[in-house]
Order: structure tokens, then C-alpha cells, then sequence
């Protein structure tokens, strides 16, 4: 290291209450999904751990003096669910051939396919130095590779730069152009895809259902337990495992309160589905949804349209709809580049991989501007 460089010491810590709240998020910054609450309520919940194969590994970077330099939420993982970012196939072909691709180190927000900052540091050095860090502690803890998902672009810039390699992803989200009002929004909009966005709103209300987005306290915990109940009928219907307990949404409600946006279509005083979004510095982050009952449309208003309408009301810069559906376009949610960076240690499968990905990105590329071209919105808009 160069003369005058800081020096540094790296510990991995197996619960997030070992490191102490403000230090934490005085390097997290707003972003809901790392910020210390977030990963306090998942582990207090038992969302993550032994029954999820998300073991917290959570990494501290501390300076001579003892201050927290740079931070990461770290978990080894057992296997490859709730990431969103799909290395099955490379998990596969490496224990085919012989490998043991597991334990593996994940430096993610648990089960949220949200992108956001990785390596929390106070300074480009601070980073620099938690990535390499993270060598050793994969090397430490006996993992084959770490990842690093929905990290930032910049981050992903330099790690690129650092050798990690880089692949990206697609989402799709809304961007606010300082809409005066939701028929505002509309208007930006192609003739026929306006009025499809109107009739789907029309029917989805035509029931006699009342919407409304619920923050904080007004978030009651019968309410809670009545959304864990539509949590686990969409996972039953979808996936068939649930990874969050009853217990991690009141928690999340405590500890992030009026950053927890719930909304909730009622029948009367009824809640019949409700969708949960985390309000970030720049962002309305829509995460769990579920229904009661199934109501055209319901999907489409409680998780596309309410939220947009309360990013125009608040003038939040954009809205994230979580992970994958090519069918967001028409709403008016645009496909956007997400990325994730990797390191491998075993020489084979990290060439493969590389190889693998020099084709991917430029298929994925290829395939987002296809996409744009269904743009809903008028091309003088």
C-alpha cells in the first residue's frame, strides 16, 4: 500500500445488530433496501437465515482509528433463490464438472430485486478497498464466487475495472416528467393506449372498490396479517415459498415508518388486495402484492396506477415495479438497464462465464431497444 494510503481491517458480522444503526446508514443513505432497518427486520423476522439459506455475512471495512469506512449487506448462500439474478445454469455446469459452487457469497437486499448502492463507503478508496476485501472473505468463508446484484452503474463501472465481471438485466420503470396530475401523464400517451390505460382503471373500480395508500401508522397490524395473507396466496400461486414471515411487515412498518406505502383496495371497510411499495430518496419502489379475490385489472391499478399517482402527487422522480413483465410498457414503464458484477475464483468457470457474458450483454442490448419501440407515448411527447 503507498505511503500516507489508509489502511483498513475487514470483519464479516453473522447479525446487523452487531454493527451499530447510525454508522451503518450514515453510509446507506436513503435507499429503503440496505439502510439498517431493512436488514434488521428481515433478520428479526427469521426472513432470512436457516430457513431461507440466507445466512448474514454482513461485511464492516474499519479504519485505524476504528470508524466504519465502508459497509456491504453480505449473506452465504446455500443456493441461488430469492435473487433475481439467475446463475443456476453456472451452479449446474461447474458441479457437474466437479466443483462445489456452493457456499457462495450474495451482497444483495434479500428477496428485493431493487437496484441501489452495494458498497456503502464514505470514499472511492473506502470502496476500492471492500471489494477487494471481499476476495478474502470468500476465500475465508470457503465460497466459490461473489455477487454483487442491482448494484449502481458506477459501481458496476468500477468493479468492471477492477476485473469483476459485469453482466446486466432488464427492468422497466416510470419516469416522472413533472406530470401536473395523472390525466397529465395520460396525455404524453398514444391516442388507443390512453384509452386502454382508462378502461382498465374504469373496470378495475367498477365493483365499487375504493382505493387508498396507507402510510406508516395508519398501516394497523390487522392490516398487516390480512396482507401477509395475500403475500402467501400470490406465492402459492406463483412460486409456491414464501421467504418473509408474518412477522417482517410490522417490523418494516416500525422501523421504516412513513417510508412504508401500502396501498389497499377496500370493499366497504374490507381490504381486498393491497400492494406494498418503500419510498426512497428518488424512487417509489413497488415490492409485494395480493388479492383476495381475482378482479380484472386490480393488479394492474393497485401495483402500476396508484403508484404513479402517488409519485405525481408527492413528485417522486420514478416509480420501480420490481422485476421482469415486458406488459409494464403499455403502462407507461419503460425498459431500463440494471446491473450486477461477479467475481469467480476458479480459473475455468470464471472464463466460461465471461464468455458467456460477452454474448449476453449485447444480446440483452439488442433485445430493450426492440422493446422501446412499443413505447406507448406519443413520439412529439
Amino acid at each position: 500500500m503507498p505511503d500516507g494510503a489508509p489502511s483498513y481491517t475487514l470483519s464479516l458480522h453473522r447479525h446487523i445488530a452487531e454493527i451499530p444503526p447510525a454508522e451503518w446508514n450514515a453510509l446507506a443513505g436513503a435507499n429503503p433496501f440496505v439502510r439498517h432497518e431493512f436488514l434488521a427486520a428481515m433478520e428479526e423476522s427469521g426472513s432470512t437465515g436457516n430457513r431461507t439459506g440466507w445466512f448474514p455475512q454482513h461485511a464492516a471495512l474499519r479504519d485505524d482509528a476504528g470508524g466504519l469506512a465502508a459497509c456491504a449487506p453480505c449473506y452465504a448462500k446455500a443456493n441461488s433463490y430469492g435473487e433475481y439474478v439467475f446463475d443456476h445454469g453456472w451452479a449446474n455446469a461447474y458441479e457437474r464438472a466437479g466443483g462445489r459452487y456452493y457456499p457462495k457469497l450474495q451482497v444483495a437486499a434479500p428477496f428485493s430485486p431493487v437496484p441501489g448502492p452495494r458498497l456503502l463507503a464514505r470514499d472511492e478508496h473506502a470502496r476500492r478497498a471492500l471489494a477487494q476485501g471481499l476476495h478474502q472473505a470468500q476465500e475465508g468463508i470457503g465460497a466459490s464466487s461473489t455477487h454483487i446484484t442491482f448494484c449502481t452503474r458506477a459501481e458496476w463501472d468500477a468493479l468492471g475495472a477492477d476485473g469483476w465481471l459485469q453482466r446486466i438485466g432488464t427492468q422497466f420503470h416510470w419516469a416522472n416528467q413533472g406530470y401536473a396530475g395523472f390525466e397529465d401523464f395520460l396525455a404524453a400517451m398514444a391516442s388507443r393506449k390512453r384509452k386502454t390505460v382508462r378502461r382498465e382503471r374504469r373496470d378495475a373500480a367498477a365493483s365499487g372498490l375504493e382505493f387508498r395508500a396507507l402510510r406508516g401508522p395508519e398501516i394497523t397490524p390487522a392490516l398487516w396479517r390480512i396482507f401477509h395473507g395475500f403475500y402467501q396466496s400470490t406465492v402459492d400461486k406463483r412460486w409456491g415459498s414464501a421467504y418473509l414471515t408474518e412477522g417482517f411487515w410490522p417490523l418494516l412498518g416500525e422501523k421504516l415508518g412513513d417510508r412504508v406505502v401500502l396501498m389497499v383496495a377496500f370493499r366497504g371497510a374490507q381490504p381486498i388486495a393491497a400492494a406494498l411499495n418503500l419510498w426512497g430518496e428518488d424512487a417509489l419502489h413497488g415490492r409485494n402484492w395480493g388479492a383476495a379475490e381475482d378482479i380484472p385489472f386490480l393488479h394492474f391499478e393497485l401495483c402500476y396506477y396508484q403508484a404513479i399517482d402517488f409519485a405525481i402527487a408527492h413528485g417522486i422522480p420514478r416509480v420501480e415495479a420490481g422485476a421482469q413483465g415486458q406488459h409494464k410498457i403499455q403502462r407507461g414503464y419503460l425498459p431500463v438497464e440494471t446491473y450486477s458484477a461477479h467475481w469467480i475464483g476458479h480459473t475455468g468457470l470464471r472464463r466460461a462465464v465471461a464468455e458467456f457474458l460477452d454474448q449476453e450483454r449485447p444480446a440483452i442490448r439488442a433485445q430493450m431497444a426492440e422493446l422501446a419501440e412499443l413505447s406507448p407515448f406519443r413520439e412529439e411527447a
